[in-house]
């Protein structure tokens, strides 16, 4: 499995390259933006792993050009406690974040998690919620038969709904099954990802979004 590393400290890319390596990842580096835009977009890659802070071109920039063409999964590294940029990022598109610095570890359990919801998926029946129809085989989706262009996390937490049934699902739930990890106190991650489909979806002819917040608990999915 082929993992792009898009970050100006070398000696990080290196470290991180090596322990990913043992863990059976073939991890390629490279170090600024500009260079991770044109071998992200190669098709080469499962996933990438995308610095925020780096020269020429920052993370930031470089993954709004990422998802201008390819929904290549995308793991942002963030400087630890800057939420800004956390939200920013998956504003964007990115599937996921980690704070630096990060132990190799839990890289490995992040792109584990991620490749598993991108690629896991056996199921060739097609599911329906009102306007809307997913097809997990091909990770497409469709609104009134328009198709949506949904990051692969979006796809992952709108299946997760459609098939709870107008269920009310919790943030931990939405956290763990569809990002691959809990939920903690100040984690807006679901939040953030509900908020871009909800404008990705468009209202009911009422007016009503099809994702409704339950509040103090977390989201359900509008079947109507």
């Amino acid at each position: 499995m082929r993992v792009l590393l898009v970050d100006d400290d070398a000696d990080l890319c290196t470290m991180q390259a090596e322990y990913l390596a043992t863990e059976g990842f073939d991890a390629d580096a490279v170090f600024d933006g500009e260079a991770g835009v044109h071998a992200a977009l190669t098709g080469s890659y499962a996933a990438v792993v995308l610095d925020v802070m780096m020269p020429r071109l920052g993370g930031i920039d470089a993954l709004r050009q990422i998802r201008a063409q390819s929904q290549v999964p995308v793991i942002m590294l963030t400087a630890k406690g800057d939420g800004i940029d956390r939200i920013v990022g998956l504003e964007l598109g990115a599937d996921d974040y980690i704070p630096k610095p990060c132990m190799p570890r839990e890289l490995v359990a992040r792109l584990r998690a991620i490749l598993r919801r991108t690629q896991g998926s056996d199921s060739h029946t097609p599911q329906h919620a009102g306007p809307l129809s997913l097809f997990p085989e091909y990770r497409r989706a469709e609104w009134n038969g328009v198709p949506l262009e949904l990051t692969n996390s979006e796809f992952q937490l709108l299946e997760i709904l459609v098939s709870a049934g107008g269920r009310v699902l919790t943030k931990n739930e939405l956290c763990e099954r569809g990002l691959g990890r809990p939920h903690t106190r100040y984690d807006r991650s679901v939040d953030v990802h509900m908020s871009n489909l909800r404008q990705k979806l468009g209202n009911y002819p009422d007016g009503r979004s099809p994702i409704q917040t339950v509040r103090g608990v977390g989201y359900r999915l509008a079947n109507d």
